[in-house]
């Protein structure tokens, strides 16, 4: 099936002849859908913190957090052409034969893009789509006074302008300030100043990034960072990386067979956001918080994302340190009355299924069994309650073994055409708003190689284009989803407040945007 210029592009990408051969496997069989059992709900699978609690935690991580290295994991290579999706479609509208026309002036995207002219000044963006417009000859009042509504979106999302359409989300205008605007990734460091600074005033913060935009990113940071230290008592250390070629996927033809160039050279796509596992891998710090670049709020709302984050974290502290505890005295002699309160600490405050099996162990294959439970990477996955938006949620399933976790599933990993899964999927009170608190050092102060907590059978298909030709690719397990599988996972209710994902652009229209 491959010739010697496939091997060697094969190998030139850094991935195995292995990987290739299940994922050619994985195209012919497909992957199996999860089994829900149930939907994590408060207090079962999630917890509820008190006003008080919240801010007892978040006291109790201030007074620790000195010990630990922090970073704020910011995956960030997402272009924002899906923001613009319909801005698009009305520009070939206005180019359109009149049949196209009528079919769009049906669609609700026409009146998503008058809502969005005729609230145009509320956007940060503004000066600037002015200033390259006269740049350009042209007046962008004259343009609204005249209607031409086909040239301020041109200058909008095209690249004879502002190239919106094109950049990546973290350097867009988001948010208006007096005098300024302030991009996704200024929102991000600034949040980083309040909860991911060291004592020395050192805030990390690792973005992910795709490879063509990596020039504009250093260029919009290198004046941020001169900003912002100009105004704060910190120092940034950045970082980024870039999604690793190794976790590309090969794509095929609607009969599994390698896709091809017309070159002849094999096709191979991005494996998803699940890829990005292999970067946070090589993060070295102790804590890492995880967020999305688009989930971002001005100052004014930032309030009770500062406080849950603390208290994530103060929680994420104190489990670890319980964790610890337990691990060093199971790996020497542990009592029977030591091993039945590790075992509570297990299943009661961490969430973890002991099985039917567990009262029938002998006390060395109890010390062995909760060993192995415990010494995991942890996180804490903030939740908010579902308010319909489409995503994730936290779920029970169940394994093949009987015994059950908590997951973050997508709607892809389930068999919705099973009524009893459906069901339970429906069921969900809460969703996921990627926000994530992370521990992957182990009791010893070591590294995990987060690689082995991977569930490899939670991938996903779906049917592309390339050419004009229909192709399979694959994604990888998700980075909040089969990618830690396997991790300790504890599921905590956050507020609503703290999930504002800017999806397309009328959404920073919203007033947790203004």
């Amino acid at each position: 099936m491959f010739t010697s210029r496939d091997i060697e592009q094969i190998r030139q990408r850094g991935i195995s002849m292995e990987a290739i051969e299940y994922q050619l496997e994985k195209f012919v069989k497909g992957f199996p859908f999860v089994n829900l059992a149930k939907p994590a709900t408060v207090p079962d699978g999630i917890l509820r913190f008190t006003e008080e609690e919240a801010n007892a935690l978040s006291s109790f991580f201030e007074e620790n957090s000195g010990k630990y290295r922090i970073i704020k994991f910011v995956p960030a290579s997402g272009a924002a052409s899906r923001m613009f999706k319909h801005l698009f479609a009305i520009l070939e509208w206005y180019k359109g034969a009149e049949e196209d026309k009528m079919k769009l002036r049906s669609d609700q995207s026409f009146n998503s893009v008058y809502y969005f002219l005729n609230h145009l000044d509320q956007f940060a963006f503004l000066p600037e789509l002015d200033e390259v417009m006269q740049k350009n000859g042209l007046s962008l009042k004259q343009c609204i006074e005249n209607e031409d509504y086909a040239t301020i979106i041109s200058f909008l999302i095209e690249e004879t302008g502002l190239n919106y359409g094109n950049l990546p989300k973290g350097l867009l205008a988001f948010h208006n300030y007096e005098g300024h605007y302030r991009t996704p990734i200024k929102e991000h460091m600034m949040e980083g100043i309040q909860y991911s600074r060291d004592p020395q005033g050192i805030v990390r913060i690792h973005f992910t990034l795709s490879p063509e935009h990596v020039d504009k990113f250093l260029t919009h940071t290198a004046l941020a960072v001169k900003q912002f230290e100009s105004l704060f008592p910190v120092r940034f250390e950045l970082s980024y990386s870039i999604q690793k070629t190794s976790t590309d996927t090969l794509a095929v033809d609607m009969d599994n067979n390698p896709f091809r160039e017309p070159d002849g050279s094999l096709v191979f796509r991005p494996g998803g956001h699940g890829a990005l596992i292999e970067n946070l891998n090589d993060l070295k710090e102790d804590i890492i918080f995880i967020k999305n670049i688009d989930n971002v709020v001005p100052d004014k709302y930032k309030e009770q994302t500062y406080l849950y984050k603390k208290a994530l974290v103060g929680l994420l502290i104190r489990y670890q340190q319980k964790i610890f505890e337990s691990l060093l005295i199971l790996e020497i002699e542990a009592t029977d009355n030591q091993i039945d309160d590790i075992a509570r600490l297990a299943s009661d405050e961490l969430f973890v299924d002991l099985g039917d099996a567990y009262p029938t162990f002998t006390s060395t294959e109890k010390k062995a069994f909760l060993f192995h439970k415990l010494n995991r990477p942890i996180r804490l996955c903030g939740m908010v309650k579902n308010e319909g938006e489409p995503g994730g949620g936290p779920f029970w399933l169940r394994a093949g073994d009987g015994n059950l976790s908590l997951q973050v599933v997508e709607s892809s990993q389930v068999d919705l055409q099973d009524e009893a899964q459906q069901a339970v999927f429906a069921a969900a009170t809460h969703f996921n708003p990627v926000d994530l608190v992370c521990g992957t050092h182990n009791y010893k102060g070591e590294k995990f190689d987060l690689r082995k907590y991977i569930d490899q059978e939670t991938g996903f298909i779906s049917i592309k284009s390339k050419d004009g030709q229909r192709l399979k690719a694959q994604e990888l397990p998700g980075l909040w989803n089969g990618a830690m599988a396997d991790w300790i996972t504890v599921f905590v209710e956050v507020p609503l407040i703290t999930f504002n994902p800017v999806k397309v652009i009328n959404d920073l229209l919203r007033e947790t945007h203004r």
